[in-house]
């Protein structure tokens, strides 16, 4: 509590840091900032992975439902 104010912070951020530097250095459990990044990576992967199975699924309906409609030759 002493030294927040010594270098103009709130007492919550600098506990905040210091949490944070701990997670990072494997002292404290949690999400390091790597773990953080990655999972940031993978969701947005994920969600990428996802519409391309939507856009994949809609064109293999519609070309299903083409080749039904095709007249027998």
């Amino acid at each position: 509590m002493s030294i927040a104010p010594k270098i103009g912070c709130t007492t919550e951020t600098l506990r905040t840091w210091v949490r944070h530097s701990e997670a990072n250095q494997g002292i404290r459990g949690g999400m390091s900032n790597l773990d953080r990044d990655r999972l940031k990576e993978l969701e947005r992967e994920n969600r990428e992975l996802k519409r391309a199975n939507e856009i994949l699924r809609k064109a293999s309906a519609y070309f299903a439902q083409a080749e039904l409609d095709r007249r027998p030759k």
